[in-house]
């Protein structure tokens, strides 16, 4: 009852929806935008020791050389601990963006420490790029499949994502410049073009050199920038890197880096290498998202790559990747039936499996967790509600001997989907089995 001062109680106005959230009607439209990760979700049952998780993407630094990781820190502390310990620039601490340039040199690139602005890795770089270029309702293109959380972030931002469609080269160019002129016959510019260009995130695909060109071309003849997302390019399994885009044209694009594949990710250390105007705009975002990247971990990853041989740590991490991608593909070999197809990637850390026609990964989910393996579906990585038939698994962290039993398990969940819809009358004639193919059908 509710009482008022002249005594008398009238009844309470009873709530009729079914709402947990008081907030619900006072949050942003940015914020009903927002989606939890595909992959987050999945932790924690992949997170249970009797699951094969092959869905994650959690880089394996059991072979980070800790003791001096600790020893460097230890030093750092003891010698430039309340430099370490205090605000810093918003752009980053000059240091580690002289550091920066000589790691990006490896892939060609050419640049000045003061275009590099530091983030808290490169999810947020991305998320910085998007504040500043776009508005609601503003065309985003990339690739399909592409990055869950970078659809995530584009999603939040109230962007229309438009996908492109890849080959085992990489983007089409021709799928590129049609998407291209479609927007410009509607009227809307594409705001950036995003590009995992190496050992893409899902499908594990690397765009040629001859391929990287031909996009570029196509972005600056239709003004369109380039968001060139780089986390694995040093992580290559079977030959030298590819230079990067960015080495290519240093005003058309900007590139996105990080130390959480190729140092450790809990330091979360990233970077945004722009043109001298747009860098001026991202300092400008993160003072306001962060005021300053976190000085500490810059002292840290830059101690380390000043004490230690950092290139061959990164030589024994391809070696340990080598090792689980070859496990990967002997078993995608020896198990998976007939009609399923996947890709070969030469480094980072995915296969994109295309299962037999007629399954769907996203209903195959709870059937495959019960039988102890985890794997995630291909529709996190489409905007559009593609990728039904489509599956990533994840190399990276699972011994090979754990990869092996990871694949044998999935492959008896597939088979067992296919004798249901024999069952039913759902039976459609095998497909031969290909090896080396690009993301899938469910891509174009």
């Amino acid at each position: 009852m509710t009482w008022h001062s002249g005594g008398v109680s009238l009844p309470e106005e009873r709530r009729r929806d079914t709402r947990l959230d008081d907030y619900h009607s006072s949050y942003s439209q940015r914020t009903h935008q927002m989606r939890a990760s595909a992959v987050r979700a999945l932790f924690a049952v992949a997170n249970r020791p009797e699951v094969v998780s092959l869905a994650g993407g959690m880089p394996n630094i059991a072979d980070l050389p800790l003791d001096v990781v600790a020893q460097n820190i230890s030093t750092l502390i003891q010698q430039r601990g309340t430099q370490a310990m205090q605000y810093g620039s918003g752009q980053g601490e000059p240091f580690i963006r002289e550091q920066i340039c000589e790691v990006m040199a490896l892939e060609g690139i050419q640049a000045h420490p003061d275009d590099v602005t530091v983030t808290c890795g490169s999810q947020q770089g991305l998320d910085l790029v998007t504040r500043i270029f776009c508005d609601p309702g503003d065309v985003i293109l990339a690739e399909a499949p592409s990055y869950v959380g970078a659809l995530g972030t584009f999603g939040s931002y109230q962007a229309e994502v438009v996908h492109v469609a890849m080959d085992e080269h990489g983007l089409l160019p021709e799928a590129l410049r049609s998407a291209a002129r479609a927007c410009a016959e509607a009227g809307k510019r594409p705001k950036f073009l995003y590009t995992i260009p190496n050992f893409n995130n899902p499908s594990g695909i690397t765009m040629t050199l001859e391929r990287r060109r031909q996009v570029l071309e196509i972005c600056r003849e239709f003004g369109i920038l380039m968001v060139e997302d780089n986390p694995y390019g040093l992580l290559t399994l079977d030959s030298d890197p590819i230079p990067a885009i960015r080495s290519l044209d240093d005003e058309q694009v900007v590139y996105l880096g990080s130390f959480s594949k190729t140092f450790a990710p809990g330091f979360r250390v990233g970077w945004v290498l722009a043109p001298h105007a747009v860098r001026e705009k991202l300092v400008l975002a993160q003072e306001s998202a962060t005021l300053c990247p976190p000085v500490f971990s810059q002292y840290a990853v830059g101690s380390y790559l000043a004490n230690h041989d950092w290139k061959a740590q990164i030589t024994s991490f391809k070696d340990m990747y080598r090792a689980r991608r070859d496990a990967m593909l002997h078993a995608l070999d020896e198990f998976m039936p007939p009609g399923a197809t996947w890709t070969h990637p030469e480094g980072g850390f995915f296969v994109w499996l295309t299962l037999p026609e007629g399954l769907d990964s996203q209903a195959m989910l709870p059937r495959a967790v019960t039988a102890r393996v985890a794997f995630t579906p291909g529709t996190a990585f489409y905007a559009d509600g593609l990728g039904s038939r489509n599956v990533r698994l994840s190399y990276c962290f699972p011994t090979p001997e754990r990869i092996h039993e990871g694949v044998r398990r999935l492959a008896e969940v597939v088979n067992q989907e296919l004798e249901l819809h024999q069952t039913f009358g759902l039976d459609r004639s095998p497909m031969h089995v290909s090896r080396a193919v690009g993301p899938g059908p469910e891509t174009v």
